[in-house]
């Protein structure tokens, strides 16, 4: 079963989500909510696997909302306006539904979240030995697959839909979004500090006041990534 939020400050526009939803029996609906801001309680302390957010709402917008949180659940945004669908998309949201909402498109959301919830799946049923003996991954950039092995990345930057990997000798682009390096490569070796880049570990070569440098260049350190960041620190004194 797949538990559910519900934000927006429209009482019709839940509705209407509901009532959409009610026709997939794996998904139940445990909020509703009117801001964001009351969602906060409830993303801590209940598990959330899909959340509905508006983004036009008081006090804060659905986008700072999600871009707030450190680790959200999927998201879909619910909206009459399209002009977010950019800041939305970065974010690796799983859709951008502009009311009114249809059932024909709300159930291709849906589809898009059971296929990505299917792939994310597949990938944690890998046994723990085949991550440890992974060493290396294919990267496709210009019209091939290169073979980078881990220990030669220095860090993975993002630019949208593109994703330039960088080594200490050379620098790939391809077409991937950040997400999807983020959950596949292993965490004692790599960590996320910023929406836009991950680091491998052991090349940090110090850490600053809102920045790690590799290589004599300084990136930027997430305030949402800050804690995972600090955990390491302590844990490696």
């Amino acid at each position: 079963m797949y538990r559910c939020i519900i934000i927006d400050d429209e009482p019709i526009a839940i509705r209407v989500i509901k009532k959409h939803l009610s026709a997939f029996t794996d998904f139940k609906v445990v909020a509703e909510c009117s801001n964001a801001l009351e969602t906060m309680p409830i993303i801590s302390n209940e598990k959330i696997d899909l959340m509905f957010c508006d983004i036009q709402m008081p006090q804060i917008t659905g986008v700072d909302f999600v871009r707030s949180l450190a680790h959200p659940p999927k998201v879909i945004f619910t909206t009459a306006y399209r002009d977010y669908a950019v800041d939305a998309f970065e974010l690796n949201v799983v859709d951008y539904l502009l009311k009114p909402i249809s059932f024909e498109r709300f159930t291709k959301a849906i589809n898009n979240y059971l296929e990505q919830n299917s792939a994310k799946n597949s990938q944690q049923n890998i046994s723990e030995t085949d991550a440890e003996q992974r060493d290396f991954i294919f990267l496709k950039a210009d019209k091939k697959h290169h073979k980078i092995n881990l220990s030669d990345i220095l860090y993975f930057e993002s630019l949208g839909d593109y994703v330039i990997v960088f080594t200490a000798n050379k620098k790939l682009v391809t077409k991937e979004r950040i997400g999807s390096f983020a959950g596949n490569l292993p965490a004692e070796k790599f960590i996320q500090i910023h929406r836009s880049y991950i680091v491998s570990i052991s090349k940090i070569e110090s850490v600053g006041a809102g920045f790690v440098e590799i290589n004599k260049k300084k990136l930027p350190v997430g305030r949402n990534y800050k804690p995972e960041l600090n955990k390491l620190l302590q844990k490696n004194k």
